[in-house]
């Protein structure tokens, strides 16, 4: 696979997001992408932009480039994403496709490495559904879509789990009897491609003990040496961890058993948990950063949204570095990590004592460095490119050895 030309698809519960690379030797170049938002929605989003992000090492991602299609869209699911979503792409590109790659967000016991996807792949994923109900099935039907589209197109599942297969036991195990393991109840740990795109871009020696942060509407972080994952936030599902967009984060057990004592049930739950908490239940009115920032000043609920949001990433900072023994980076990305300046001071507010001290300038341009000079922990901020990582992974996978 010298020269290939790769399709990474991203698939979200209401979104697709879709990268078409070029690679040929060492090189690789992003020629394109485009998404589909809003799907179940009367009325969603589409848009396409060209030549996005042409360096090879992850420069210029996802967001750059020259906007070449941006219309009103209503896709009832994401089989009909999809097929809208490739209609914005230049039909030669696609004739001409090697390969297609797509995130999926759990591996469940058996998968620690991208894998060619064929039958016994998909019944596989099948059974695990109850590991990601969110996310797998959505992830499995838009495979089947791009199947229908190109029936002879090998296609690659890349892991959100796999980059977290290097917790030692001590990090995985929960406080349970060993039965609960072997029926592969353990921390997972999931954004490992965005993950692993770090540490590719900026290699482990720069990195050395440090704290990846990928904070958006899904937030987690994790604790790397030597490149690899050391302890993460999330646990068996996306929901664990400290508190995000929708989503509670970690909860006291005695607290949900509580409920269910109190009338909550199985689904109530989990659309409580998943759906109606985080800063959206916090705030009361929304889970989008950038709206509750602009509202501090007059909204005491937005404000607490934010404080607490930063509170319990600090502590998660705090607690992985602990971990590491010591913390020499700390890098933040994802959509609020790469661009709020004030949830990122926040958050670093405290943690003098580990080395970590912020240069306002620097912080609020979100320059990639934006610690002070000879500071004892560099921080950085690092756009991330998941598809980028998708790519690269199915190119891997599919080359000879």
């Amino acid at each position: 696979m010298k020269e290939s030309l790769i399709l990474a698809v991203n698939c979200g519960s209401s979104s697709l997001k879709l990268a078409l690379f070029r690679f040929d030797g060492d090189a690789e170049a992003r020629i394109a992408e485009g998404a589909i938002e809003g799907i179940g929605l009367d009325r969603g989003r589409a848009w396409l932009k060209r030549d996005a992000g042409k360096g090879s090492a992850g420069k210029g991602s996802a967001g750059e480039g020259s906007l070449a299609s941006d219309q009103p869209i209503a896709c009832a699911d994401h089989a009909a994403a999809i097929t809208a979503a490739l209609a914005l792409f230049d039909p030669a590109e696609l004739a001409a496709l090697t390969a297609v790659g797509h995130r999926i967000v759990h591996g469940g016991p058996e998968h620690d490495a991208p894998h060619v996807i064929d039958a016994a792949l998909v019944e596989g994923l099948r059974r695990i559904t109850p590991f990601a109900p969110l996310h797998l099935p959505v992830e499995l039907r838009t495979i089947e879509a791009v199947s229908s589209h190109f029936p002879a197109l090998p296609q690659v599942a890349c892991f959100d789990t796999a980059f977290h297969r290097t917790l030692p036991e001590v990090a995985r195990r929960f406080p349970l009897a060993r039965s609960f393991r072997e029926r592969g109840l353990h921390r997972y740990g999931f954004h490992g491609l965005s993950y692993e795109f770090l540490v590719e871009s900026l290699g482990a020696r720069t990195l050395g003990r440090a704290v990846l942060a990928h904070l958006g509407n899904g937030a987690s972080m994790a604790a790397v040496r030597d490149g690899k994952s050391a302890d993460t936030t999330m646990g068996l599902t996306p929901t664990g961890g400290f508190m995000m967009g929708t989503r509670s984060g970690d909860l006291d057990p005695g607290l949900l058993l509580h409920l269910l004592n109190d009338g909550y049930d199985a689904p109530s739950l989990e659309r409580l948990v998943n759906h109606e908490a985080g800063l959206l239940g916090v705030s009361g009115s929304t889970s989008d950063m950038k709206l509750l920032l602009e509202r501090r000043a007059t909204d005491p609920d937005a404000t607490f949204a934010v404080e607490l949001f930063c509170h319990q990433a600090r502590k998660s900072v705090g607690a992985l570095a602990a971990t590491l023994g010591g913390l020499d980076s700390l890098v933040f990305t994802g959509g609020i990590g790469e661009r709020a300046a004030p949830v990122r001071a926040l958050l670093c507010d405290g943690l003098a004592f580990l080395g970590v001290q912020l240069d306002a300038a620097r912080n609020a341009a979100s320059a990639p460095i934006i610690s002070v000079d000879g500071s004892a922990c560099t921080v950085r901020v690092v756009p991330t490119d998941e598809e980028r990582m998708i790519a690269r992974q199915t190119r891997r996978t599919l080359a000879p050895a």
